[in-house]
């Protein structure tokens, strides 16, 4: 729909009986905001704080924890707006701007659970070259290009669909992902050749590089000794369980968008909150008990707060 400014505003059409339940809505999400935020960056500040976590390692985890706070910041400012709202809508440059931060930030989780897979394998596979290989300047290079390669690769979408017509404007969902496409009186072929193209270079083929470099890691510390094992295990099992959570919530987003699957409303809202809500969440709860070195300064700050 079009006001006499001729913005064009999109109406989400994914919430439950938010009338009825708004402010238990604002309440809930806003909490989980504070507590994203909070949780995330206090690892960060436990990460940069001591030199002792000054490794690539700790530093890509960083990373990816900031990335899951500026991937929230995308999404739940407009989304806590929209609870106390009468109607849920945004205009469609809104949307795509939108839609632009949701997937940059999503691809740049797997470029930098890429990088991770990789610093492990060097670190387990060519522990003598380990010092010379992963120097300040490649975790630099790494992190520069986790976030400016997908910026631009996903830049050319909003490009391509910003002056397509509008047949429709309810959006099935209650914030802006795939389903966009949806709404475009006709379905552009060049637009979906590029989203797939997109997709197997920014899901499948990071997930492939990191399932090798681990099985790579198995086959070693398979011939080690049980201690080494034990140390692979602290380190690689976060990244496994943070890979396999974020991968099966993308691969239902993505697909939830390029299918037509019918599913109920509250199925959608639950699908959708399980990826701003749970997952942003899953990374510092994992990182922080998983992660021997993390964790003992993590009690360590809880205890001194508790002696004070």
């Amino acid at each position: 729909m079009d006001n006499e400014l001729n913005v064009t505003y999109i109406t989400f059409d994914g919430h439950v009986e938010v009338q009825k339940y708004r402010y238990l809505y604002f309440v809930i999400m806003f909490t989980a905001y504070i507590l994203i935020i909070c949780s995330n960056s206090t690892i960060v500040g436990i990460i940069v704080i001591n030199k002792s976590l000054h490794e690539p390692m700790y530093i890509f985890i960083a990373a990816l924890l900031i990335n899951s706070v500026l991937f929230s910041t995308a999404i739940y400012p407009k989304l806590l707006i929209d609870f106390l709202s009468e109607k849920q809508i945004i205009s469609y440059s809104a949307c795509l701007f939108q839609w632009f931060m949701y997937y940059t930030l999503t691809c740049s989780e797997f470029f930098l659970l890429g990088a991770m897979s990789y610093d492990r394998y060097v670190s387990i596979c060519k522990p003598l070259q380990y010092p010379t290989i992963m120097r300040k300047t490649t975790v630099y290079i790494f992190l520069i290009l986790a976030w400016i390669l997908p910026a631009c690769q996903i830049s050319i979408g909003p490009l391509l669909i910003a002056n397509e017509k509008l047949c429709y404007f309810v959006l099935k969902g209650i914030i802006c992902n795939s389903t966009i496409k949806k709404l475009h009186c006709v379905s552009s072929a060049v637009v979906d050749i590029y989203g797939l193209i997109l997709f197997v270079g920014s899901v499948p083929l990071p997930v492939l590089f990191i399932l090798f470099t681990y099985t790579r890691i198995l086959i070693i510390i398979y011939r080690s000794s049980r201690e080494v094992r034990r140390k692979a295990a602290q380190t690689c099992l976060p990244h496994l369980l943070v890979l396999i959570n974020f991968s099966c919530l993308t691969t239902y987003d993505v697909l939830l968008g390029r299918l037509e699957i019918n599913v109920s409303k509250t199925v959608r809202l639950i699908m959708s909150l399980q990826m701003i809500l749970y997952h942003p969440l899953f990374n510092p709860i994992i990182y922080g008990l998983k992660m021997k070195e993390i964790y003992k300064h993590l009690k360590r700050l809880f205890s001194q707060d508790k002696l004070n």
